[in-house]
């Protein structure tokens, strides 16, 4: 009878099912973690682990010097760089620096436009994740109304 469906198929389907639908809480965990971070660096070690964080000015990242309007500052992030997995934006004085995430596939071009929200002036930081290294960029806003609870 290859048709049916026995019992034991049917529970093996039942613990492959189960597996498959927990692995994205496992792995968007790390990222829930991160957003609740108080700190950029706790953030940045929540999402990325201990892997060394290089300076660098080799990725184009555009954010205004002076933002009129906290809630809405507008910023660019785009790179060259070979094997783009992620690329974060983070906002060292708001209540939680972890201000987006955003994932790359392979062979996409790594770019991007986005409005943060900044309660007060600060360090805006852009974490661009390879598979092997960390590269951040840092830019000082000052911000003239504030835009998260300001």
């Amino acid at each position: 009878m290859q048709g049916t469906l026995t019992r034991r198929r049917f529970g093996q389907a039942i613990v492959a099912f189960a597996a498959l639908a927990t692995l994205p809480l496992q792995v968007f965990a790390r990222s829930r973690e991160a957003f609740k971070a108080v700190k950029s660096d706790e953030a940045i070690t929540s999402l990325f682990g201990d892997k060394p964080v290089t300076e660098s000015d080799d990725f184009e990242f555009k954010v205004p010097d002076i933002a009129e309007d906290g809630s809405i500052v507008p910023v660019t992030v785009s790179t060259d760089m070979e094997g783009v997995k992620s690329i974060a934006l983070l906002v060292d004085a708001n209540p939680n620096p972890l201000s987006a995430r955003f994932h790359f596939m392979p062979g996409a071009v790594p770019e991007f436009k986005t409005r943060i929200k900044m309660g007060e002036s600060s360090d805006v930081r852009a974490v661009i994740e390879t598979a092997d290294a960390l590269y951040v960029a840092t830019k000082n806003v000052k911000v003239t109304l504030g835009g998260c609870g300001g």
